[in-house]
């Protein structure tokens, strides 16, 4: 069974190209599945159901999503291999820029959308730099001009990762994302021993914890402080 991981900034598109490309590789007799990482909310998991993809979701509710991800990514695909999949699917929560959902050796997707703002690839950390295939979307309804750009500003912050144009809606792209997803000869057993591509959010902190009182007093664990000594200027 194939693992590959999807992350991505909230409604960057996420779950709709991912159901276009599952339809594209249904139609190789491939069986698929997926299960949706979140944190209060999704009914994404429907969505999967109605097109006969088995789905799991996870909701990570106080705790970060990445922490959740990697608590549970080895009995998730543990659940794929009893499902018989030929490949399994991650959709990461994609709430934090700072995310880090990849994993070594697991091939690594991260969809951004072109409405997101032009500086948006530098701000986005681990899963759009970290990742083996960028896909961009939302390309119908920008000029041609401000595709090149936003591509040339995904390709700046991650010069070897595949950048593919994928509409959402139509399905346009889909197949060609689809025919580097699912590799023959690869395949993941168990996770167990196996990296994370880059290092989680950092964690904890008192409010980590619970606290909900402000102040210095109630601070502690992983505090960064601002520092206002510099001079800043406009």
């Amino acid at each position: 069974m194939n693992l590959v991981t999807v992350s991505g900034p909230p409604s960057s598109g996420k779950t709709a190209v991912i159901l276009k490309t599952i339809s594209a590789l249904q139609q190789r007799g491939l069986r698929i599945g997926v299960v949706k990482f979140d944190c209060l909310f999704t009914d994404d998991d429907t969505l999967y159901a109605r097109a006969g993809v088995p789905v799991k979701k996870g909701l990570s509710g106080a705790l970060c999503p990445d922490h959740y991800f990697v608590s549970n990514i080895e009995e998730v695909v543990q659940w794929g291999r009893e499902q018989g999949l030929d490949l399994l699917i991650s959709e990461s929560a994609g709430l934090c820029n700072r995310c880090s959902p990849h994993i070594k050796d697991i091939k690594a997707v991260c969809v951004i959308d072109n409405l997101s703002g032009i500086n948006t690839p530098r701000k986005i950390g681990p899963m759009l730099k970290a990742a083996d295939i960028v896909v961009i979307t939302k390309g119908d309804i920008v000029s041609q001009a401000e595709r090149e750009v936003f591509a040339s500003r995904v390709h700046s912050v991650n010069p070897t990762a595949v950048i593919l144009h994928v509409n959402g809606l139509t399905g346009q792209g889909s197949f060609e994302l689809s025919t580097l997803l699912h590799d023959e000869t690869a395949g993941v057993e168990s996770l167990k021993g196996q990296r994370l591509r880059f290092s989680m959010p950092a964690a904890l902190c008192s409010y980590c914890l619970g606290e909900t009182r402000i102040g210095e007093s109630y601070q502690m664990g992983n505090v960064r402080k601002m520092n206002f000594d510099e001079t800043t200027h406009r």
